[in-house]
């Protein structure tokens, strides 16, 4: 979750946000310290630290935190197994924060870092009462602490922009990946895209990969067989990607990896295509119901 600019949005939008979040765990919790959620002063949310009571209970005091108006922050306390009822039997602690126009010129430098990928800041409790945050510039000092925020993307280059491909971009929008969405038909991509997609009209598909970081994942589900073939030929020559999948069945694979050892790739690369794509046992070949087997499969291959 992008927690600053969801605070900026809901402050510009309504006024006033809460930020809610787990600051310590001990034992088992429902999600690892760390864990935030954004609370709209209507109600809306954003992100998570668990569910269950936990989540209901440091909602309810969220609200009446934004409700009485911006303040020093609030730190709560509870076992989750004799005061919660819930089963996880660790404890947790957590801290309500509130925002509103005053607090937008200190969070447009966490919002800057924030763009650029995971950061840290520096945080401490000020004289006030509230937590006072600076971007990580060397070690903690006396009353400080390290907090990490954003989470780092993985790149995904999914060739195809055709009704299977369209469906993967919407299933991998509020997932953790780049992806970098490569067609040589401009004109099939949607007028909108989810921001964690970049649209690419390239004359030479499989080129786009020259480029790409080591460890990125590919998927091929063009319009195309010899473009799918172009496109999963030139990703396991390069023999750096972490994953490489094309859309198809066990027979298109059959017929594809012996054009791929006709053309001079090894044996060991070839047995690195994945194809037929997505997770085993999930059944139907609608785009959405693929796009949801393969999802689950990149997050596999993610690790």
């Amino acid at each position: 979750m992008d927690t600053f600019r969801r605070l900026i949005e809901a402050i510009e939008a309504e006024g006033a946000a809460a930020l809610v979040t787990l600051a310590e765990t001990a034992g088992s919790s429902p999600r690892e310290a760390g864990a935030r959620m954004v609370v709209r002063f209507s109600g809306g949310i954003y992100g998570t630290i668990g569910g269950g009571e936990l989540e209901f209970r440091a909602l309810d005091e969220a609200r009446a935190a934004l409700a009485a108006g911006r303040g020093p922050a609030r730190r709560r306390s509870a076992a989750l197994g004799p005061e919660l009822g819930q089963c996880c039997g660790g404890r947790v602690v957590w801290r309500i924060e509130t925002f509103d126009k005053r607090d937008l010129a200190e969070l447009a430098p966490l919002r800057a870092a924030e763009r650029g990928g995971p950061f840290a800041a520096l945080a401490r409790i000020g004289a006030d009462g509230r937590v006072e945050r600076r971007l990580d510039d060397g070690a903690p000092e006396d009353g400080q602490w390290r907090e990490a925020f954003g989470e780092a993307a993985t790149p995904v280059y999914l060739f195809g922009a055709g009704h299977v491909g369209r469906a993967l971009a919407l299933t991998l929008a509020p997932l953790p990946f780049a992806v970098r969405w490569i067609d040589p038909r401009p004109d099939v991509f949607p007028q909108l895209a989810p921001a964690n997609v970049k649209l690419v009209a390239a004359a030479d598909p499989p080129a786009e990969l020259t480029a790409a970081p080591d460890g990125a994942l590919v998927v091929a589900m063009t319009h195309s067989h010899p473009l799918d073939l172009a496109v999963v030929a030139e990703a396991l020559r390069q023999d750096r990607f972490a994953y490489v999948g094309m859309i198809g069945s066990a027979t298109k694979r059959a017929r594809f990896a012996s054009q791929l050892r006709a053309a001079g790739i090894a044996e060991e690369r070839v047995a690195k295509l994945v194809c037929p794509i997505g997770v085993a046992g999930v059944v139907g070949k609608e785009p959405a119901v693929i796009a949801v087997a393969v999802a689950a499969q990149l997050l596999t291959a993610r690790g």
